[in-house]
């Protein structure tokens, strides 16, 4: 008789524990134990959440090598059922070898679940016909869990799901999460309702009136934000380092539809706008995506949503200038050109519907579009594809935590015929739809990869480009990371393009993510060490970096609506000389269509106690020593960067935190 000793870990979540009684069986390549109660003295604390309990499970001989091991729990008589959470289960062999088998997932009910062994094993070293046939079985349950569901036509597709508590439940918010998102939501509109807010269909009578919506939900920059909103440079700046810092380009030649010439524009330090086009100081932001967009009808008052030009100028003292505004994209005398030389209110007007297109740009294609959306097709074909001991499978699933539900949560609250952006955006409805089939139409897997977006749109050597700075530094740590772990389990291109499971990874992220569009350059198989290496990086990327940038900082700059009104209910002047500042009120939203726009913002932006931070890896999925070693390196980077960007931030009037790797989330998660 040989004995093994089984260290079973229950997780820290709250309402991890059970009081159900567990089972398991041990099976190695040379048999399998019974069926085994795992029974302690602890009593009913045995699975208590935070326990670490010892057993032993007795056999005959030994079952050789460890390949999996099977888990079911029972309820006591007259006790209810409950979910169970265990972490981790370690197990000792007679011989002397140590096993590992990572959980982390809900146990609920009384049916069989398996686990492998924790080494990585991709799926053609998966040699026993245990492992091959626990792996087989794995991926046509997920199949069946994690089906693929048409949202919108044109649109990428999702997770099909009834409602969050039909979502498997590894994979749904935590208690904890849960709680507090939900509690987050309730006080900040109980508040907005006893100031009477959300009802009041009237216009602002004053500009400071606006400060009262959430005075005790202030940010330092959101302060800023209020006493700078009107300045050119503070306009120009959010091209940066605001929440849409993606759009800005690099203009060596003006569009044929932007009519402007050396004689309409002043530019500090001199020089002419062709002059400073070719010394590579002349940018320019284009919202063509909006062009003809059908628009909302809000407290039964048709909106106005604008596809302005904006040329930006590099002055000798590195500031970002905006020069010219054109808001339409087809020129005509109806569409002036508005310059900074034009009075107060029509300068300012013109900013005011730029900066409400950049909400709706910002929000439906660089913050739904391609970091949510992109982030839940990553995430779907991942669990339908990769099994729990893929090498793949263990790099990436941190960085799905939470994705999936908030994405549900995000088509039933924000998008839909009821949501808050249907609602009370300029863009909701229909309008939305066209946005985002425009810009899936047009994406690149360029533009989702950092070095070759900035690279592609001229702005390499822009000063005081935090986003860009900060980026691509987070973008070379992640990209060593990877390749070490990449390179540890494959050795040759061949290899690569052998796996079957990495191959069904791409191919349905290409087909339902990209929808079969070759134009994006995504690829739709891996050839090559290389490729694959980049493809994850951008993944990860997307999932933490690029949403927190576009994300966490969406109260500080649109907790105050006048610098990104939701929506604008008078249409854009046609001549200059018109706008006064009772246009301009008359002009933005109504006071329940600010409240609404700011308290999903503050929402949005708030980040929940059971945050994990980027690098950071409470479920211990990799077990090997190389892989264990390249995280600790990622981690000390990640801390070394946090400590640059800290630094830097000392002496900035406005600090860049959004990719400050403390404050990532690991994936999408708010």
């Amino acid at each position: 008789m040989v004995k093994y000793e089984v260290i079973v870990a229950t997780s820290n979540l709250a309402q991890a524990t059970t009081t159900n009684n567990v089972f398991i069986k041990l099976v190695g390549t040379d048999g399998e134990s019974k069926r085994t109660w795992l029974t302690s003295v602890k009593g009913a604390a045995t699975f208590y959440l935070g326990a670490e309990s010892k057993f032993s499970v007795s056999c005959p001989t030994s079952l050789g090598k460890l390949v999996l091991i099977e888990l079911d729990k029972k309820p006591l008589p007259m006790f209810p059922e409950d979910n169970w959470f265990p972490s981790k289960i370690k197990i000792k062999s007679p011989e002397g070898d140590t096993y590992y088998f990572p959980i982390y997932r809900w146990i609920a009910g009384c049916e069989v679940h398996l686990f492998r062994e924790g080494t990585a094993l991709r799926i053609f070293d998966d040699n026993h016909h245990l492992g091959k046939y626990c792996r087989e079985k794995e991926l046509k349950l997920r199949e069946e869990l994690y089906s693929w569901f048409v949202y919108k036509e044109g649109l990428p597709h999702c997770m099909k799901a009834d409602n969050c508590y039909s979502l498997p439940y590894e994979v749904r918010f935590s208690f904890t999460k849960t709680k507090e998102f939900g509690l987050t939501a309730i006080t900040g509109l109980a508040e907005l309702k006893l100031k009477r807010l959300t009802s009041s269909k009237g216009n602002w009578s004053n500009i400071d009136a606006i400060k009262n919506v959430f005075c005790n939900k202030k940010t330092a920059i959101l302060e800023y934000v209020q006493k700078n909103w009107r300045s050119d440079a503070f306009f120009g700046y959010q091209y940066l380092n605001g929440v849409n810092p993606c759009l800005i380009r690099r203009c060596s030649a003006l569009p044929d539809n932007f009519t402007i010439t050396d004689e309409m524009v002043f530019l500090r330090g001199g020089g002419c706008l062709t002059e400073e086009m070719q010394n590579g100081n002349i940018f320019l932001c284009d919202y063509k995506g909006l062009d003809g967009v059908k628009t909302n009808m809000i407290n039964g008052k048709k909106q106005y949503l604008m596809a302005p030009l904006v040329l930006l100028h590099k002055t000798p003292d590195d500031k970002m200038m905006p020069i010219a505004i054109q808001l339409k994209q087809t020129p005509g005398d109806d569409n002036p050109i508005f310059l900074p030389t034009d009075s107060e209110y029509d300068w300012l007007m013109a900013k005011i519907f730029v900066r409400s297109a950049d909400f709706s740009e910002h929000q439906l294609n660089a913050h739904l579009l391609r970091t949510h959306l992109l982030a839940e097709v990553f995430a779907v074909s991942l669990l339908r594809n990769v099994p729990m001991v893929h090498p793949l499978y263990k790099l990436l699933v941190p960085h799905t935590r939470y994705t999936l539900q908030i994405n549900f949560l995000a088509r039933q609250d924000l998008i839909s015929e009821s949501g808050v952006f249907t609602q009370f955006s300029a863009s909701g409805g229909e309008g939305m739809i066209t946005i985002l089939k425009r810009s899936l139409s047009s994406m690149t897997y360029t533009s989702l990869c950092l070095p070759d977006d900035i690279h592609e749109r001229g702005v390499d050597d822009v000063p005081d480009y935090y986003y860009k700075d900060d980026g691509l530094k987070l973008w070379d740590i992640i990209h060593r990371f990877v390749r070490g772990v990449i390179c540890h389990y494959y050795k040759t291109d061949d290899e690569v393009c052998r796996d079957t499971e990495l191959q069904k990874w791409i191919q349905d992220i290409f087909e339902h993510g990209f929808l079969s569009n070759t134009n994006t350059g995504i690829p739709q198989s891996f050839t090559s060490l290389d490729e694959l290496i980049k493809f994850v990086v951008m993944v990860i990327f997307t999932c933490s970096g690029q949403h927190s940038a576009v994300n966490s900082g969406q109260y500080d700059y649109g907790g105050w609506m006048p610098n990104t009104p939701i929506s604008l209910q008078r249409a854009p002047p046609t001549a200059k000389g018109t706008a006064s500042e009772a246009t301009m009120l008359q002009t933005l939203p109504d006071i329940n269509t600010t409240v609404k726009g700011m308290s999903t913002m503050w929402l949005l932006s708030k980040q929940s106690s059971d945050f994990v931070a980027l690098g950071q890896y409470p479920e211990d999925h990799f077990f090997e020593d190389v892989p264990c070693k390249l995280i600790k390196d990622f981690q000390g980077e990640l801390e070394i960067l946090s400590t640059v960007i800290k630094n830097r931030n000392r002496s900035l009037e406005v600090p860049y935190n959004y990719m400050e790797p403390s404050l990532l989330e690991n994936s999408v998660a708010i």
